[in-house]
C-alpha cells in the first residue's frame, strides 16, 4: 500500500470536487450549497500549499489555503480548508494533510493559519486542536446553512513558532 501527500494538479479537480461534495451534503464543513467550478476554485484558494493525499492511486483528501484579506499587512494569515473523503475519515488523513500545510506555510511566509469550523462539528475541531490550533473565539448566527438555519462557527487559530515572526511585516502600522 502506498500512501503519499504530493502537490494539486488541475488534473485532480474531479476528485476533489466529489470529496467537496462531500462536505457540503454532511452540511458541517462549509455553508457553500454547491460546489464551485474548477476556474471559482482555482481563484478561491492560493496557489501555494495546495496538497492531495493519495493512496494507491485514489485521491482520498485535500488541503488548500485561501487568503483572509486583499491587504498586504494580512499577507502571512491565511484559511485553511481540509477535507477527506467520507469512507477515509478517522484514519489520519486529515492530520498528515494538516501537518503537511502547516509545515509548508511556513517555508512559505505564512504566520498565522485559521480556521472556521461550524461549532457542532466536533471531529474537525478535535484535527485543528491535535495540529496546534487553539479556539480564539466564535461567531453566534454569522451565516445560514443550505436548509436556512442560522449556525455558529468556531474561530481556530495556530502562529507560527519560527523566527520569521521578528521579520514578517515589512510595512509599518499606519
Amino acid at each position: 500500500m502506498e500512501d503519499f501527500i504530493r502537490p494539486f494538479k488541475e488534473s485532480d479537480w474531479n476528485k476533489v470536487q466529489k470529496i467537496y461534495h462531500q462536505g457540503i451534503d454532511t452540511n458541517l464543513a462549509t455553508f457553500q450549497t454547491m460546489c464551485p467550478t474548477y476556474e471559482i476554485w482555482n481563484k478561491t484558494y492560493l496557489q501555494k500549499c495546495r496538497y492531495i493525499y493519495e493512496q494507491n492511486g485514489r485521491i482520498l483528501g485535500w488541503i488548500a489555503l485561501s487568503p483572509v484579506s486583499n491587504e498586504t499587512a494580512y499577507s502571512g494569515v491565511a484559511e485553511v480548508s481540509v477535507y477527506v473523503e467520507n469512507k477515509s475519515k478517522h484514519q489520519g488523513i486529515g492530520t498528515l494533510l494538516l501537518d503537511k500545510v502547516i509545515k509548508e506555510s511556513e517555508k512559505e511566509g505564512f504566520w498565522t493559519l485559521q480556521a472556521t469550523i461550524m461549532h457542532n462539528n466536533y471531529s474537525c475541531i478535535l484535527l485543528f486542536q491535535k495540529c496546534g490550533f487553539r479556539e480564539v473565539g466564535f461567531r453566534n448566527k454569522i451565516a445560514r446553512d443550505r436548509f436556512g438555519t442560522w449556525r455558529k462557527t468556531v474561530l481556530m487559530e495556530k502562529r507560527s513558532k519560527s523566527d520569521m515572526l521578528s521579520n514578517c511585516c515589512d510595512s509599518k502600522p499606519v
